[in-house]
């Protein structure tokens, strides 16, 4: 697999520029000069649009249990691997490197569903060790990438959840929640459901760059006023924060507030394995001129690397940068009302699933 880099105007719609070799990969390919402008010749002719591929895979299990201690849910479900938002800072694109694909354009490009995620979703709530928990949904890749409009996925899921009682959350970038506003809202007003909304930035144009196929800021504000309208509880994600690329901290969360939003959280860019070197290259294609600045802040909150894995630091960072970030957060929350009532979702109301259930949607 070659990583080489892919020509600007052959990415238009997409996070990065490079199909990088994974790290497990043993034979690793790059482009070379040969002295008859091959290169050259490649970055300016016209290159095929990249088109996404879509496999179905069945799972063995749906729930995946979290042991970190800086995260703030017991269970998650994922129905999808990969993501076609592209958004070039996920933290989720190694995960493409367990499946022999490449963590850069693969990972956009190449998705995987898990067909029958509702069938393994209803064995696991029906086992009796499982223990009612807040289930989030689509911790690892959005649960409402392009791909749910047809597939609907994640509806199936939410259906099986109502049909239980299962209290659960969701983040996304997507205005594609809206569509599952029947479910979600009688869920929220049984305190069953709550959603969160992320927006990096209000610039479109920067938007545009880093999370190339998710709704624009204006529209993600517009989730936010029509969730809060319906009741559901609604908060914004300011993740990640990222120094002197997405600057308008504050005007986000007043933003987010008008709309409706009355909770908020944030963390700093994390660069973990193929993640750096991605970033990294996004940056010398989209910031060249001021790209060693971001990186040197970058690695200020690291303790000087470009990723440090601690529980105790890995989403805050730590250093002089960190605390001026989180200094900048907390006092914009105070001043506008973020976090003073706690989300408390009711876990009595499960009941285990009666025993069969849907069959195969493929």
């Amino acid at each position: 697999m070659s990583d080489a880099i892919i020509p600007i105007h052959a990415i238009k719609g997409r996070g990065t520029a490079t199909r990088m070799a994974h790290r497990f990969e043993k034979d690793v390919r790059s482009a070379w000069d040969d002295g008859w402008g091959t290169l050259e010749e490649d970055a300016s002719g016209d290159a095929p649009p990249l088109q996404t591929e879509v496999t179905f895979e069945t799972a063995r299990s749906a729930i995946s249990k979290n042991d970190s201690p800086d995260i703030h849910f017991d269970y998650s479900v994922n129905p999808y691997r990969g993501c076609e938002h592209g958004c070039i800072y996920c933290y989720a694109r190694p995960t493409h490197s367990y499946l022999n694909l490449s963590p850069g354009l693969d990972f956009e490009t190449r998705l995987i569903a898990k067909r029958n995620i509702v069938e393994v979703l209803r064995a696991d709530l029906g086992k009796r060790s499982y223990v009612p928990k807040l289930i989030n949904i689509g911790s690892a890749t959005d649960c409402y990438q392009p791909i749910e409009r047809e597939l609907r996925l994640t509806r199936s899921v939410i259906e099986l959840m109502q049909e239980v009682g299962q209290p659960f959350s969701l983040v996304s970038k997507s205005s594609g929640v809206e569509r599952d506003l029947d479910l979600i809202a009688p869920m929220a007003a049984r305190k069953l459901a709550a959603v969160y909304v992320t927006i990096t930035t209000l610039d479109g144009e920067v938007a545009r760059k880093l999370e190339p196929r998710a709704a624009a800021p204006h529209r993600r504000l517009r989730t936010i006023r029509t969730l809060a309208e319906h009741g559901v509880p609604v908060g914004v994600s300011l993740a990640p924060h990222i120094p002197f690329v997405t600057e308008d901290m504050e005007q986000v969360l007043e933003a987010a507030w008008e709309a409706g939003a009355r909770s908020a959280f944030y963390h700093v860019i994390r660069l973990p394995w193929e993640v750096a070197p991605l970033f990294k290259g996004w940056l010398e294609l989209h910031y060249p001129q001021r790209a060693a600045r971001i990186m040197a802040h970058i690695h200020e909150m690291r303790g000087g690397k470009d990723y440090d894995a601690d529980f105790a630091t890995r989403m805050k960072g730590s250093g002089l940068w960190s605390d001026l970030v989180r200094q900048r957060f907390q006092k914009a929350c105070q001043r506008l009302g973020f976090n003073r009532e706690r989300v408390e979702l009711d876990l009595s109301q499960f009941r285990a699933p009666a025993a069969g259930g849907q069959g195969s949607l493929f």
